[in-house]
């Protein structure tokens, strides 16, 4: 159910039985002033007029704080709205170069050369990322094999050569 609709019922239902509270208080005085032995034309003390009705403040107590409830239900719901879309639009202005920043921060120094080369250059031959990186064939063949035991690129045979590619979404 929605927080406004409920917040609208449960102010609803606190008026209808403050209603009903303040009906009851008055039907129970009317009784008591009815059935009271006290003569009404002298001064003496009649008990009656100084009780306080504790059950009656109880129930207004909590009758307003379930309206309280009720208004906050209403009018803080948009404020909830409000946080959840600034944090998702702080989230997709974390850009594609933090994210390739934070990658690079588990990779060692000929990892992040081979990374960077195939970001340039994607689907780069594996002799062109050799002359990039200045790396040895059996180096980089290691650094290569490295990278896709962690899921990072991949490399797909064309004719003679093979062509690196990345496989994770930057």
């Amino acid at each position: 159910m929605d927080n406004k609709k409920l917040g609208v019922i449960l102010i609803v239902a606190c008026v209808l039985l403050a209603v009903f509270v303040f009906l009851f208080h008055q039907q129970i005085a009317d009784t008591t002033d009815a059935s009271c032995s006290c003569t009404d034309g002298e001064e003496s003390f009649c008990p009656h007029d100084q009780e306080t009705p504790w059950l009656t403040i109880i129930s207004v107590i909590i009758l307003a704080i379930i309206a309280a409830l009720g208004v906050y239900l209403i009018f803080f719901e948009k404020s909830q709205k409000e946080i959840v879309s600034t944090l998702k639009k702080q989230k997709k202005h974390q850009t594609k170069e933090e994210k390739f920043s934070m990658l690079l921060k588990g990779l060692n120094d000929d990892e992040k050369k081979v990374i960077r080369a195939v970001k340039e250059q994607d689907g780069i031959s594996q002799q062109t990322l050799r002359l990039r990186t200045d790396l040895h064939k059996s180096k980089l063949s290691i650094v290569l094999a490295g990278l896709e035991k962690k899921n990072l690129v991949k490399k797909e045979k064309k004719g003679k050569t093979n062509r690196v590619y990345l496989k994770i979404k930057l």
